[in-house]
C-alpha cells in the first residue's frame, strides 16, 4: 500500500521539493491556472488541483489553500473566476488570489463557495504543513509538524526527511520525529522500520499518539489483530500500553494540582474560621458572608479602576486585597461588639444569631447590587495557563491563589508568634481565665480576633472572585467545607487547617472521577465523622488546661 501511494504521488513530492527551493517568477501563469483548477466539479479533481497548486511552490499558494480550508474561496457566477471572499455584513469583500488586489463587493447570490469534504480537508492540512516545514519561522515549523502528523500522508515523507535533516531546534525536531514515526508505522512496509517507529512513539506522552497506536493495537470484529504482522502488532501494543501508563501518571499529577487548588481555596475560607472558633469557641454561620463581602469589595474596586484608571487595571487586586481586609474586618468587629459578645457561653444562641446575621447580609447585598452575578475580571498576569502536550493544564489564576493562600497562612503564623497581639490571642485560646487574671483584656482580644478572622475571609473573597461567580450566595458554597476543614485539622490550629484543607481538597478530586462530585463530598463527610470518633480534637489538637478540660 505504501509503495503504491508513494509511486502515485512521487511526482507531487518531487515538484513540491523543487518548488520550495527553486521557485521562479516564471511560475505566475502556472499559479493562476492552478488556482482556477480548484473550481472543479468532482472532489477527486479538486484533490488533483490542490496537489498542482502545492507543486507550483508559489508563496501565494499557502494563502489560497488556507482560504479553501477556512471556507473563504468562492467562484464568481458571472465569469467563473476563483476569488477569496470574506463576509462583511450583507456583502462579501472580494480579493484576487493571483494579484492580491481588492475587487468589487459581491452579493451572496453572485458567488458560490467551493465545497470540500473531510478527505480534502485532511489532504489540505498535510499539504499546508509540508509547505510550511521549510519556513524560517520556528513557530510555523512547529505547527506544520503537528499538521503533518495529523494528516499522516506518506507522500510528504521525503520532504519531512529533508526538513528533519536541517532542523536545529529541539522542540521542532521532536515533533518532526513524531510525525515521521507515525507515517512510517501506519503506511510503511518494512517491519523492522515500523517496529522502530513504534518504539519512537512510545517515548511520547501524547493523546494523539495513543489514538494512532490504538488503531493498530486492538482486535477487529472477528477477533483478529488489526495489524497483520505479529512482531509489529506486539511492538505497537507495548508502545500503546507505555504511552497510556505515562498519560495516567500525568492525569494523576493534574488531579493533585486540582486538589491543591481546591485545598488552597478551602484554606483561605477556613483559616479565619479556625482562628475565631479556636479563640472564642463561636460557631460563626456568617463567616461565608464575610467571604462574599470580600468578593463584592473586589468588584467595587475594579469598577473604580475601570472608570477612572483603566490603564492600571492590573493593579486592581493589589488594592482590593487590603480594601477587602479592612471592610470585612470592620463588619466583623461590629458583629462581635453588637451581637456575639452578649451570647458568650451560649453556643446554640450564637449559632442562630450569626445565621440570622448571614441572612441579613445576603439581603443587604441583594438590595444594593441585585441578585445577579457581578463581573469581576482577571488581571493579565492571572490570565492564561501552562499547557502541555499531555493534556495537563495549569491555570495561572489557580497557581496564584495557591501562592496567595500560603502567603496568608505565613503572615498569620508570624502574627501569632511574633507580635504581642498574637501572644495574647494564644494565651486566651489556651486558658481564658488565667489570661484575664494576668491583665489581658480578653474581651478586646475576642473582638480583634473576630475582626482578624473576618478580614482574612474577605481576602479569601478576593481570591474566589477570580475563579467563581460573585453573587450573594457565594459564601454559602464554602461554609460547610470550611467547618469540615477546621474540625478535621484541629480547632484553632493553623497547621492543622493547612493539612486538613489540602488533604480534603486532594481527596475530593481523586474521588470525583469514580463517585461523582456529590457522592464524593458525602464520602468525605462520612470519613470525617468516623475520624473524629477516634480523634475528637482533630489531627493537631491544641494543648492547655482550658482546651483539655
Amino acid at each position: 500500500m505504501f509503495q503504491k501511494v508513494f509511486k502515485a504521488r512521487w511526482s507531487l513530492v518531487m515538484a513540491l521539493s523543487a518548488a520550495l527551493f527553486l521557485a521562479t517568477p516564471a511560475m505566475a501563469d502556472d499559479f493562476a491556472d492552478a488556482v482556477q483548477g480548484l473550481n472543479a466539479e468532482g472532489y477527486a479533481e479538486k484533490g488533483q488541483a490542490i496537489e498542482a497548486l502545492a507543486a507550483v511552490g508559489d508563496d501565494r499558494s499557502v494563502a489560497v489553500l488556507g482560504a479553501l480550508m477556512e471556507g473563504n474561496l468562492f467562484v464568481r457566477a458571472a465569469d467563473g473566476r476563483v476569488l477569496i471572499a470574506r463576509e462583511s455584513g450583507s456583502v462579501y469583500l472580494m480579493t484576487d488570489p493571483v494579484t492580491g488586489e481588492a475587487m468589487d463587493e459581491a452579493a451572496e447570490d453572485a458567488i458560490e463557495k467551493i465545497r470540500i469534504n473531510n478527505k480534502l480537508r485532511g489532504q489540505l492540512k498535510g499539504v499546508l504543513g509540508a509547505m510550511t516545514l521549510m519556513s524560517s519561522d520556528a513557530a510555523k515549523r512547529l505547527s506544520a509538524a503537528d499538521e503533518v502528523f495529523k494528516a499522516g500522508d506518506p507522500a510528504i515523507l521525503p520532504i519531512l526527511e529533508r526538513a528533519l535533516a536541517r532542523e536545529d531546534i529541539a522542540d521542532v525536531k521532536t515533533r518532526l520525529i513524531r510525525a515521521r514515526a507515525a507515517i512510517v508505522l501506519e503506511h510503511g512496509t518494512d517491519a523492522p522500520a515500523r517496529i522502530e517507529a513504534a518504539k519512537v512513539l512510545s517515548e511520547f506522552t501524547d493523546p494523539d499518539v495513543v489514538a494512532l497506536l490504538g488503531k493498530l493495537a486492538f482486535m477487529d470484529g472477528q477477533g483478529q489483530p488489526v495489524e497483520q504482522d505479529a512482531a509489529v502488532f506486539n511492538a505497537v501494543k507495548d508502545a500503546h500500553q507505555s504511552v497510556e501508563a505515562k498519560l495516567a501518571q500525568w492525569a494523576m499529577l493534574g488531579n493533585v494540582f486540582q486538589g491543591v487548588s481546591l485545598g488552597s481555596v478551602l484554606l483561605l475560607a477556613a483559616v479565619g474560621l479556625a482562628i475565631t472558633f479556636g479563640v472564642m469557641g463561636v460557631i460563626n454561620m456568617a463567616h461565608g458572608e464575610m467571604v462574599m463581602l470580600g468578593a463584592y469589595t473586589t468588584f467595587m474596586v475594579q469598577e473604580v479602576f475601570r472608570t477612572h484608571f483603566p490603564g492600571a487595571f492590573d493593579w486592581s487586586l493589589a488594592v482590593a486585597v487590603p480594601a477587602a481586609f479592612l471592610v470585612t474586618g470592620a463588619v466583623g468587629m461590629v458583629i462581635e461588639r453588637g451581637v456575639i459578645r452578649h451570647l458568650y457561653g451560649r453556643p446554640l444562641e450564637t449559632l442562630l444569631a450569626t445565621w440570622g446575621v448571614s441572612l441579613i447580609l445576603q439581603q443587604v447585598v441583594r438590595t444594593i447590587f441585585g441578585p445577579t452575578n457581578q463581573e469581576v475580571g482577571n488581571p493579565s498576569w492571572m490570565s492564561g495557563a501552562i499547557e502541555t502536550s499531555t493534556g495537563l493544564v495549569l491555570t495561572y489564576n489557580r497557581i496564584w491563589i495557591i501562592v496567595f493562600s500560603l502567603m496568608v497562612l505565613g503572615m498569620l503564623a508570624l502574627v501569632a508568634r511574633k507580635t504581642l497581639f498574637g501572644l495574647q490571642m494564644r494565651a486566651v485560646t489556651q486558658n481564658r481565665a488565667m489570661a484575664s487574671s494576668m491583665g489581658i483584656r480578653s474581651g478586646w482580644v475576642d473582638a480583634l480576633t473576630f475582626a482578624l478572622g473576618s478580614g482574612i475571609a474577605g481576602m479569601a473573597g478576593v481570591a474566589l472572585s477570580q475563579i467563581d461567580n460573585v453573587s450573594p450566595n457565594l459564601g454559602q458554597a464554602y461554609i460547610i467545607d470550611s467547618f469540615m476543614v477546621v474540625v478535621f485539622g484541629g480547632v484553632g490550629n493553623l497547621w492543622g487547617t493547612l493539612v486538613g484543607a489540602f488533604s480534603l481538597g486532594i481527596l475530593n478530586k481523586f474521588l470525583e472521577p469514580y463517585a461523582g462530585a456529590v457522592l464524593g463530598k458525602i464520602l468525605v463527610l462520612v470519613g470525617i465523622i468516623l475520624f473524629i470518633q477516634k480523634r475528637p480534637r482533630g489531627l493537631f489538637a491544641l494543648k492547655g488546661r482550658a482546651v483539655e478540660s
